[in-house]
C-alpha cells in the first residue's frame, strides 16, 4: 500500500513514524515533511496547502491512502477534492471540518445538541459595541476566542474587563488574527483541568485513544501566553473511566449524530479539548485532526497496526470499536525557539540529536530542515522529545534526560511537563 501523509510538523512525524511500522505499507511519502521525517519517508516538496499539486502527485503515484495532518487543508476541502477524484483520504470533509474552522459554528452546534460547554455569546465586527456592552455586564475572568484558525493562539483568558476590551480591540481593530478574528466568541471561564480525547471515527462507529493532557502556556506553572502546546503526557488520570464514559455518552455520540443529521458526516480524527469541571467534562474546543503535541504521545501508546483503522475510516466503514492500547505512559517535552509564540529565530544549528540512543525515546521533529548536512531550526516549536515507560514519574525523568542532551541557540522548554499527573498519583 502506498501512503501519503500531508504536513510538516511534529504531528506528521508522529503519524509517519507509526504508519511506517505497518507491514501493509510498501511506500511512504510525506509532503512537505521536515528533516526528521526525511529519514523514514520520501519527502515530496509540495506545500500542505497546495491542494491541486498534491492531487496531481497522488494520482500520478497511485497513492492508496492519503492522511491529512494539519487543519488548514482540511478546512479548505482537500478531502472533498481527493475523494471526488477517487482517492481514499483520512480526514473530514470541508463541511465537517467547520467544527474547528469556526468557533462560532462549533459553539452554536453544541448548543443545538445540548453538548456540555461554557456559556457564550458570539459577535461579528459590526457588533463591536454590543460585545463591549456584554463584557461590561458579565463577571471576569472571561475567555475571548477568534472565530477562525489561529494556530492555537487565538484564545485569550481575560482576567479583567480592561484586558477583555483590549483583546476585543486587537481582534476587531488591529486585526492581529486577520479574517479569523472578524467574528469572536466570548464565553465563561471554566474552572477545572484540561484534557484531550481523540476519537477515530467513520461518522458512526469510533475508537478512543489514550486520554492526554496538553500544556498550552509558554511558561512553567501554566503561565504566560497560549501556544500550540509545549508538551503533553498520556494517559491522564483526570479522565477516569467514569469521565470517559460521560465523554462518550454526552459528547462524542451526540456530536457524531448531530453532524450526520446536518449533512456533515464526520470521518477522521475528532479531537475533543475538555475541561474537567466539578459538574463533569465540558467541551473547550473541537479540532478536526490529530492534536500536536498529543499525537506524539497517543500514537506510541497504540499497541497494534494503525493503518487498517485509517484505511477503513477512509472507506467509511470502521469494523472495530476498540483499539489495543499499551499499559504504559508517554511524555513529550517540546523544545521551542527563543521568542515563540511571538517572533522567533530560525536557522539555528541543532546539536545532540545523535546522542539519543535510548530504545524508549523518540525525537519527533516539528520545525526543522536541512542546511547542507546540518539540521537547523525552521519553526517556533522545533522538537518534541517523547519517552515511553511504565511509570509516569520515571518516564518524565527519561524525557528530560534526553532533552538535556539536545540544544541550539535560544532553545527553550518547560520544566514541568507531566508534573500535574505525578502530583495526582
Amino acid at each position: 500500500m502506498k501512503i501519503l501523509v500531508i504536513g510538516s510538523g511534529g504531528r506528521e512525524h508522529g503519524l509517519v513514524w507509526k504508519i511506517k511500522q505497518s507491514p501493509l505499507v510498501s511506500k511512504l511519502y510525506c509532503a512537505p515533511g521536515n528533516a526528521g521525517i526525511s529519514s523514514i519517508a520520501e519527502i515530496v516538496p509540495i506545500k500542505a496547502t497546495d491542494k491541486n499539486a498534491l492531487l496531481l502527485f497522488a494520482k500520478y503515484e497511485g497513492i492508496d491512502l492519503t492522511v491529512v495532518g494539519p487543519e488548514h487543508p482540511l478546512t479548505e476541502g482537500i478531502v472533498d477534492l481527493f475523494e471526488s477524484n477517487g482517492l481514499k483520504t483520512f480526514g473530514p470533509s470541508r463541511l465537517a471540518a467547520e467544527l474547528e474552522g469556526s468557533k462560532v459554528f462549533s459553539k452554536q452546534f453544541m448548543k443545538r445538541y445540548d453538548i456540555p460547554t461554557a456559556e457564550f455569546r458570539s459577535f461579528n465586527i459590526e457588533e463591536r459595541f454590543d460585545a463591549e456592552r456584554y463584557i461590561n455586564e458579565v463577571p471576569v475572568p472571561i475567555v475571548i476566542k477568534a472565530d477562525g484558525l489561529a494556530a492555537g493562539k487565538g484564545v485569550t483568558v481575560c482576567e479583567t474587563k480592561e484586558q477583555a476590551l483590549e483583546t476585543l480591540d486587537s481582534m476587531f481593530e488591529q486585526k492581529v488574527f486577520g479574517e479569523a478574528g472578524s467574528k469572536i466568541v466570548i464565553e465563561e471561564f471554566l474552572v477545572g483541568e484540561e484534557a484531550s480525547v481523540f476519537a477515530l471515527t467513520d461518522g458512526k462507529e469510533y475508537v478512543v485513544l489514550s486520554p492526554a493532557q496538553d500544556h498550552k502556556r509558554i511558561l512553567d506553572g501554566d503561565k504566560g501566553k497560549n501556544t500550540g502546546g509545549m508538551g503533553a503526557y498520556a494517559p491522564t488520570s483526570i479522565v477516569t473511566d467514569e469521565v470517559l464514559n460521560r465523554v462518550k455518552r454526552d459528547i462524542i455520540r451526540p456530536t457524531l449524530l448531530g453532524m450526520a443529521k446536518e449533512g456533515r458526516q464526520y470521518k477522521g480524527c475528532l479531537y475533543i479539548g475538555l475541561m474537567i469541571t466539578e459538574t463533569g467534562p465540558k467541551v473547550v474546543e473541537y479540532n478536526c485532526r490529530f492534536g500536536d503535541p498529543e499525537t506524539q504521545i497517543v500514537l506510541p501508546l497504540i499497541d497494534e497496526d494503525i493503518v487498517p483503522f485509517l484505511f477503513e475510516i477512509a472507506n467509511g466503514k470502521l469494523s472495530k470499536t476498540k483499539i489495543k492500547l499499551k499499559n504504559a505512559s508517554a511524555v513529550c517535552v517540546v523544545i521551542a525557539s527563543r521568542g515563540y509564540p511571538d517572533r522567533y529565530e530560525v536557522d539555528k544549528s541543532i546539536v545532540g540529536l545523535d546522542a539519543i540512543k535510548e530504545q524508549n525515546v523518540v525525537v519527533f521533529h516539528a520545525g526543522t530542515k536541512y542546511n547542507k548536512d546540518d539540521i537547523v531550526t525552521s519553526g517556533g516549536r522545533v522538537l518534541g522529545v517523547t519517552a515511553i515507560g511504565v511509570d509516569l514519574e520515571e518516564t518524565v525523568d527519561e524525557a528530560y534526560r534526553a532533552v538535556e542532551k539536545i540544544t541550539f541557540d535560544g532553545a527553550y522548554y518547560r520544566s514541568d511537563i507531566g508534573k500535574k499527573g505525578i502530583e495526582r498519583i
